[in-house]
């Protein structure tokens, strides 16, 4: 594994047109790749907009099969600029079963693996659990030449368990593309409080595990195609932190960005050695960790 790991972030607003966004996708990967950058993170679902806003069996024909056309374009992206890419599709596994899966391809070109989302929210305009069955391939780092990725998607980023399970397993890196915002009916402070929290534990889950984190989000406005919202307000804000948490990058809120970020891959033994969490963790005492709740 590279001592400097240069990472490409891309945080893109979409539109209605999938060949528009994958156009626009692929002319920032090869910008990103000649300046330099090793592996490129994209957000969720980044070929077309946030389709879970409504419950819509027709949006189930977005959802492609891996591998497949789809996935061709992405490979032979990352085998012509000689770079792993993490990408997030909409996958069909067989009919009328779909998982929200990020596929990491290796320079190559070949598939290293793929990561199913497990947790999966039912939100107002984030109405997941209509088309996504949770994943079952666990919580398994992906296998590069640049390193074991421990990539989870989204929701997953909220829940400490799938960060230390990833870490437990040896991932060098953990990786978070991501899809949420603002609905407009939320007033500036409780926006304020939603982004903070959402930058802030993940930043922990950096410090717990004494690990980099890359978390990629969609950034500008899509509408409520049911005009039941307003619509969300996608809030950028993807971020690189360090092993203690500590801010490499962080992206604006209402602007689409693409940009390469040095991370030392060898200060996450150094912090495990200053923070021993890992060691001093009582494995002893957490059974209860398997239960929904304690009464």
């Amino acid at each position: 594994m590279n001592k400097i790991l240069k990472v490409g972030i891309i945080q893109q607003h979409n539109t209605s047109s999938i060949e528009d966004n994958k156009k626009r996708i692929a002319d920032k990967i090869k910008k990103l790749a000649s300046d330099g950058a090793q592996l490129i993170v994209n957000q969720e679902l980044h070929d077309s907009l946030y389709f879970c806003q409504t419950e819509n069996t027709d949006e189930c024909n977005l959802a492609v099969a891996i591998p497949s056309e789809a996935t061709d374009f992405y490979a032979t992206l990352a085998k012509d600029c000689g770079v792993v890419i993490v990408s997030s599709l909409f996958e069909r596994r067989a009919p009328g079963l779909y998982h929200n899966t990020a596929v990491v391809f290796e320079k190559d070109g070949s598939i290293a693996g793929k990561y199913r989302k497990m947790h999966i929210p039912d939100d107002p305009a984030y109405y997941e659990k209509f088309y996504f069955t949770p994943g079952d391939i666990g919580f398994e780092p992906i296998n590069t030449s640049l390193g074991r990725l421990g990539v989870l998607v989204c929701w997953d980023q909220w829940y400490p368990e799938a960060a230390r399970l990833m870490a437990l397993k040896g991932a060098d890196i953990l990786i978070y593309p991501t899809a949420i915002g603002w609905e407009s009916s939320d007033t500036t402070d409780e926006q304020s409080r939603q982004r903070e929290a959402w930058i802030t534990i993940q930043r922990g889950h950096a410090v717990a595990n004494g690990l980099p984190v890359v978390s990629v989000n969609r950034v500008g406005h899509e509408p409520d195609p049911s005009g039941v919202t307003n619509g969300i307000q996608f809030w950028g804000s993807s971020f690189v932190a360090g092993p203690q948490g500590e801010f490499l990058f962080q992206a604006p809120t209402d602007s689409e960005i693409e940009q390469i970020i040095d991370i030392d891959m060898t200060r996450s033994e150094h912090v495990r050695r200053w923070w021993p969490f890992l060691r001093d963790r009582r494995i002893d005492a957490y059974d209860n960790l398997n239960k929904r709740f304690i009464d």
